[in-house]
Formats: structure tokens, sequence, C-alpha cells
């Protein structure tokens, strides 16, 4: 293993692509989107056909709840060891791949594929590892994907890691340097996914890249970017994927526990495939998650806000700034001296207690005229939030533990991470 990513979590992996294959079929989109429309993944499953594909290898979360789940489950299986038997992969040994993601809205967003050690990866609020998630971990959705996991021979990566490299030491570097690289695949992705063109790395493009990370975790940085010089470094936050990674945080753990400790080091269920991405490409987009309450008096939750939050005031000003609507009216309330670092945490809060004393539900939306033509509905009352800044990210991560749930989207769909390349896990 390559000594120069030593203590950054971050290596060279033993990367599978196809031999052969029509790489439009091979690629689909994380098994996490387009749940509640069966029509898309429909098209995918016609399009595809009897294609090698990695549509085969993995299960599109609107099946998860399938009363035939287990058979899928085991068919993913049976086709995985297949494609390994049958010579349908190539192995790239030790490999980076940096890659080119041409999105819906014709950015281009830069990306690098490697592997992270999951002893560097903690999903617990507040934890001080190398690898955090930004938001809460639900639990609950942790066992279901550990069925898909357990008995894979390979695994295919949507998780997306951010780092925070606002100066571009890391990827940046490696955009004018391509002609350099061996090209590896160059293809159009299907259902309108955009373009996607990868490139396996020189050693010495290695070499630069783990200075880079090795540079992002130095003490200045901390204290350049966080006012937190003693803190433990945060070198990478869970972007996309985050419960995939728990996931695989599982399976490891499970395994440890019937394998001696001497050999943990050598188990290859150990590391997960991921892609790293600058917080700061300009491809990345983060947009607020609004909120909607329903079947509430709009009249009392103003004022149980203001209830909960003494020096709270209408109107913008200094401090955490909501708009509201409900019928009729339109407004913002401001809290001065906020004890969170975003605005959603200080609503999210009042919401979680309001909801829990008082009754009445809430809905998390995309969108400010969403937002507003639900909110004005009667009984309804729609908060709309700021868009969190990027370089508040790993400030917020790193300060309050975790982000508040549905804090800010990242992309669309059809944006989201495809499937492309693989790595053996046992």
């Amino acid at each position: 293993m390559n000594e120069k990513f030593e203590h950054l979590g971050f290596y060279p992996a033993d990367i599978l692509l196809p031999e052969n294959a029509d790489m439009s079929k091979w690629a689909v989109v994380a098994c996490d989107q387009f749940t509640s429309q069966p029509e898309y993944w429909e098209a995918v499953e016609q399009y595809v056909g009897g294609a090698p594909s990695t549509l085969r290898l993995i299960l599109p979360e609107a099946k998860l709840n399938d009363p035939d789940v287990d058979d899928h489950i085991a068919d993913i299986n049976r086709s995985m060891q297949e494609y390994v038997d049958g010579g349908v992969f190539k192995t790239l040994p030790a490999s980076l791949i940096y890659m080119e993601r041409t999105q819906s809205d014709g950015k281009v967003r830069h990306g690098l594929v490697g592997m992270v050690d999951l002893d560097q990866y903690d999903y617990t609020p507040g934890s001080g590892a190398l690898i955090r998630a930004t938001e809460g971990t639900v639990l609950s959705r942790i066992p279901p994907r550990v069925r898909v996991r357990q008995d894979a021979p390979i695994e295919l990566p949507h998780v997306m890691l951010l780092i925070d490299d606002p100066d571009g030491l890391v990827i940046e570097p490696l955009t004018a340097q391509s002609g350099a690289m061996e090209k590896l695949y160059d293809f159009d992705l299907q259902q309108g996914g955009g373009h996607l063109t990868g490139w396996k790395l020189t050693d010495a493009q290695m070499d630069a890249v783990a200075g880079g990370l090795t540079a992002l975790c130095a003490p200045e940085q901390m204290e350049k970017k966080y006012g937190m010089r003693d803190a433990a470094p945060l070198l990478f936050a869970v972007g996309d994927g985050n419960h995939s990674l728990a996931t695989a945080k599982t399976c490891y753990e499970n395994l440890k526990k019937v394998t001696p400790k001497e050999q943990w080091a050598s188990l290859p269920a150990r590391y997960a495939l991921v892609e790293v991405v600058n917080n700061h490409d300009d491809a990345l987009k983060f947009e607020p998650i609004h909120r909607v309450l329903f079947n509430v008096d709009p009249e009392k939750v103003i004022a149980a806000f203001k209830a909960f939050y003494p020096s709270a005031h209408e109107g913008a000003g200094e401090g955490h700034t909501i708009a509201y609507t409900y019928a009729g009216h339109k407004g913002f309330l401001t809290v001065p001296d906020p004890k969170v670092q975003l605005a959603v945490g200080t609503l999210q809060a009042f919401i979680d207690e309001y909801l829990k004393a008082n009754g009445g539900e809430v809905d998390y939306i995309h969108g400010d005229d969403v937002t507003d033509e639900l909110g004005s509905k009667p009984n309804n009352i729609g908060f709309k939030l700021p868009a969190m800044g990027k370089e508040q990210l790993f400030k917020t991560v790193m300060a309050d533990g975790v982000l508040p749930r549905k804090t800010f989207s990242m992309g669309h769909a059809q944006d989201k991470r495809y499937y492309v390349e693989a790595r053996a896990i046992r």
C-alpha cells in the first residue's frame, strides 16, 4: 500500500472496470434515486436488456421492500460472481481514477475515485474521525442494506466524499494533466445523466494527491479555515451515500467480531470505494430544503416560536433569519443570538419540540414556490431557509457534530453518481 497515503484514510485501490462492455448500458444511477418513479427503472431495464450492466449488481431502493427482496439479493450476488468468474472485469491494481462528469446543466464536476479506510470513518455525532457524516444517520436504514452487502463478493460505490479545498490543492491540478494519463472510459450516461470521462493517474500524480491531502490536515489549515488549530482534523465529509458508507462500516465491524485482530488490516471489507469531490467545485450546488407544517394553527406556531426563542423578533436582521408564509401572510422571523451554526438548526429544534407538544406534521420541501404554495393552504405554514454557504459545511460539522437532518440537497437526481467502478470485498 502506498506509504504516502498513510494516516490519510484514503488510498489507491484495486479497481475493477468492465473489459468489454457498452458503457452506456453498463452504468446506472445510484440505487437511492427515483424511488417513487418505477417507470424510470423500467426504462433502464428496457434499455439495458441482456447486456452486462451494473443494473444486475445493485438493488434499486424502489425494490427494497418488495416481498421477494431476498430473491433479488440472491440474484445480485449470483450475478456478481458470474461477472467475476466470467471475465467481465479487468483489474487496475493500486490505482486512482480522475473523472469528469458533465451534468444535466452542462457544468463539469471533477472527482477522484479511490478507497477509504473504514476504521477512519465514524458517523457518531461529535466524532473526531478523519471521515465523518454530515447529517444524522438513521440506524433503521442500515440493516436492509447490510443484507445486500454482507454476502456480496464486490462493491459498487455511490458514496461521494467532500474535501474542503478552497485553494484547489488536490483535484484541480489533475484537470490540466489528463493528457499524461491513460484514458479509461468516455461515454454518454443513459436516461439523461450527462457524460462521464475517466483517466488513470500516474504514480507521480498519485504522490501529488497524497501531498495535497496531507496539507489539508495541517494545523495551520484548521486554524485558517475554522479557527480550530488544535481540533481533530476533518478531512472528508460525506456528501452523498452516508447510509451506504455506514452499511459498509457495519459489515466490516461484524467481520471483526469473528476475525482475529491481527487479520483486520488484511480484510478487503475494511475499505470502501468512494468518489472524492472538492466542496468548492463550481458544479456542486447546495440547495436548501424548506419545511412546511400541516394541520397546525399558523398564528399559534409563530407565537410559540417567539416563546421558544425569547429574543426572536419579526423582520429580517442580524442572526438567523427565516421566512414564513401562511394564508394571506408573509414575513420573517429573526433569532439574533443563535446557539448553533445554521438557521436550519435553529428552526428544526423548534419544530421538533412544537410537534411533540401540539401535534401536526412536517414535510421537507424543495423550491421556494412550492413551499409558498403549500404554506398558503389552510392550517399550514411554510418556512423558507437560506442556502448554506459551502464554507459553512465543514465548520458546522466540527462545531455542532452533524448538520440537522434535511439541511441541503446536492444536485438533481439524474446528476447523482452512476455506478461504473467496482472492487472486491471478499
